[in-house]
């Protein structure tokens, strides 16, 4: 990598472009198995499925989105020279993803834990395609700074 001698700055970008990859790979997971595998669980059990599902899932998704989060937030503040407009562009998609959570997806997951409703699971399934676009080109901005770092682009 070529970006100066700062080796803290070399560890966020990978930091920030490893945490989007891994969230990527997780929420093309969640879009095409786990959520539409849901409606299968049966409204007897949905709720207590539901509630573990919703433990378990923040206990994974919570501290990579907020690492994401802050090192993409300093990337924009700090941004790599000749990346600047990548950088923030990357900025505002995780700032969209972030507010698609806990605007859409928090609410709907919180009734959701009160008893299955297939509206609602529709729902969750139909917008959670915000956060898998936003994902997908967050990966592909974050591989373009990387590789255009490594002299490759």
């Amino acid at each position: 990598m070529v970006w100066g001698s700062n080796t803290m700055n070399q560890g966020i970008l990978l930091t920030c472009a490893f945490s989007t990859a891994a969230m990527t790979g997780l929420i093309w997971l969640i879009q095409i198995v786990q959520y539409p595998l849901m409606a299968e669980v049966g409204a007897e059990q949905f709720v207590r499925y539901e509630q573990q599902h919703c433990n378990r899932i923040t206990a994974v998704v919570l501290p990579l989105m907020t690492v994401e989060l802050l090192t993409a937030l300093w990337l924009a503040w700090k941004p790599v020279p000749g990346y600047h407009t990548t950088l923030w562009l990357a900025a505002v998609a995780v700032l969209g993803i972030w507010a698609s959570t806990f605007f859409i997806q928090v609410p709907v997951h919180n009734r959701l834990c009160v008893a299955f409703d297939a509206d609602l699971h529709g729902r969750l399934v139909q917008s959670n395609w915000i956060r898998t676009v936003l994902w997908s080109v967050r990966s592909v901005l974050m591989f373009r700074v990387v590789w255009g770092l490594c002299g490759k682009g």
